[in-house]
C-alpha cells in the first residue's frame, strides 16, 4: 500500500514565491497535487539501483539490435538507421536524459521495468521544480527527496561542451507548436544547458531552416540572415521524423555526418524508444528480477499488457486476460502499429484504489524520483505526485 502524506501548502505557491511560476503552464497546474509520496531511503535506494543496473542492460539490448539488424522488427523507418549506427558509434553523441516507468519497489516488492522513455521524456518541471518547491513551501529539507534532476541535467550539458570542443556551444531548441508542456519541459531544458556555458534560442521546428549537410538555421527576426547552429535539441519524436519527415531524415543523417550539428536525443535512443526492446531485454536476460516477459504474442498462461511499438500517454494500451480477453483498453490513435505483450503487474495502490508508477529520472545516472496517478491504465489524465524520503 502506498504511503501518503499531505503537504498544507500546495506546491504552486512555493513555485511563484522563488520565481518558478513561469514553468507552471496551463498544462502543468491541474494536476501537481498537495499529497506525497512517503518512501524510505532502502526504497529511494532501490529505485536508483535499478535504473543505473536497467541502463547498462538497455546499453547491450541496443548494441544486440544493431548487430542482428532488428530494425524491421522494432518498427524503426529505414531513413532512420544510418543516423542511429552513426550517433551510436560516436561517443560524442550523448544521451541527455531518460525517464524509466517502473512498477513494484513499495512494501518489499520488487522493483520492475514498465518501459523507458528514451528519446522525448516529459515531467521533467514536475520532478526537478514542482516537489522540490512543494517541500521548501512546507519547511522541509531538499535533502528529504532524491532529487538532483536539474543539478545532473546541467552537469550532463557540460559533458557535451567537453565531448563536442571542436564545435560552437550554442544550441537551438524545438518543439512543435500547441503543445505547451513540451514548451515547458524545453524552457526548462534551456536553463540547464544556460548555466553550463550554452548560447540558447528557440524556434517552433517548423521556423528551422535545415541545410542539407550544412546545419541548422534559424532566421534573425527583422532581417535576412540566419544563425547557424551546432548543437539542436528536439521535442520531436525520431520515429514522426522518420514516418512524416522522409526528406528531414535525409538530411538530418548529412548534416551529422558532416559533423555540421549534434542532435539531442541521439537518433540510437529510438532503439530504446522502441517498446520493442523490452522484447530484446528478456531475451537476453530471462527471469532477470527487474524484467517483466515480454513476447510478440498475448501470454496464454497468464495476464498481459498489450502496447504498440511507440505509442504515447498509454495510448492504445490493453490489459488482457489469459489468452487474450481484453479486460479494459484506452483508444488512441497508434493501432495500426506492431504490438508486444508484455507480463501484467498490479501498480502499487492507495486507500482510495489509485494506481503508481515510479518514474526515474537517468541522465548519465539515475537522478529523480516522482511518481504519476492514475487508473489501471496511466493515460494522459494521470496526476503527478512528489515523494518525500522519511
Amino acid at each position: 500500500m502506498i504511503k501518503l502524506k499531505s503537504l498544507p501548502n500546495h506546491p504552486e505557491k512555493g513555485l511563484q514565491n522563488v520565481g518558478w511560476d513561469w514553468m507552471l503552464g496551463a498544462d502543468t497546474a491541474p494536476y501537481v497535487v498537495s499529497d506525497v509520496v512517503v518512501v524510505n531511503e532502502e526504497q529511494a535506494v532501490q529505485y536508483y539501483e535499478a535504473a543505473g543496473t536497467l541502463y547498462e542492460m538497455l546499453v547491450e539490448a541496443g548494441q544486440y539490435a544493431i548487430d542482428n539488424q532488428l530494425y524491421k522488427e522494432m518498427g524503426i523507418p529505414e531513413n532512420l538507421r544510418e543516423l542511429i549506427e552513426l550517433s551510436w558509434q560516436d561517443d560524442r553523441h550523448i544521451h541527455l536524459y531518460g525517464r524509466f516507468d517502473l512498477a513494484g519497489g513499495i512494501d518489499g516488492e520488487p522493483v520492475k521495468l514498465i518501459e523507458f522513455n528514451a528519446d522525448t521524456a516529459t515531467c521533467i518541471p514536475e520532478t526537478a521544480v514542482v516537489q522540490w518547491a512543494h517541500l521548501r513551501m512546507n519547511g522541509l529539507d531538499e535533502s528529504q527527496q532524491f532529487n538532483t534532476l536539474y543539478e545532473t541535467l546541467v552537469n550532463q550539458f557540460r559533458y557535451l561542451k567537453e565531448a563536442n570542443n571542436d564545435l560552437d556551444a550554442s544550441i537551438l531548441f524545438s518543439t512543435m507548436r500547441g503543445y505547451p508542456e513540451d514548451d515547458t519541459n524545453v524552457a526548462l531544458l534551456t536553463e540547464a544547458a544556460r548555466e553550463a556555458g550554452f548560447d540558447t534560442d528557440f524556434a517552433y521546428v517548423e521556423e528551422v531552416e535545415f541545410s542539407n549537410g550544412e546545419g541548422i538555421f534559424k532566421m534573425v527576426p527583422d532581417s535576412n540572415d540566419f544563425l547557424r547552429f551546432d548543437f539542436w535539441f528536439k521535442l520531436i519524436p525520431w520515429e514522426y521524423i522518420g514516418n512524416d519527415e522522409p526528406e528531414l531524415a535525409v538530411m538530418l543523417t548529412e548534416i551529422v555526418k558532416n559533423r555540421k550539428a549534434v542532435i539531442l536525443n541521439p537518433a540510437y535512443t529510438l532503439l530504446f524508444q522502441s517498446k520493442y526492446i523490452l522484447k530484446v531485454l528478456w531475451d537476453l536476460y530471462p527471469y532477470h528480477p527487474l524484467l517483466l516477459q515480454t513476447e510478440r504474442y498475448a501470454l496464454p498462461h497468464k495476464k498481459s499488457v498489450r502496447k504498440v511499438l511507440f505509442g504515447r500517454e498509454g495510448a492504445n494500451v490493453s490489459i488482457l486476460e489469459k489468452g487474450g480477453e481484453v479486460l479494459e483498453t484506452v483508444e488512441g490513435e497508434y493501432d495500426n502499429q506492431a504490438k508486444i505483450y508484455q507480463e501484467y503487474l498490479d501498480f502499487p495502490t492507495d486507500g482510495a484504489g489509485n494506481s503508481y508508477q515510479a518514474g526515474v529520472f537517468y541522465a548519465g545516472e539515475a537522478c529523480a524520483l516522482g511518481f504519476r496517478r492514475g487508473g489501471k491504465i496511466l493515460d494522459n489524465k494521470a496526476q503527478f505526485v512528489g515523494h518525500l524520503v522519511d
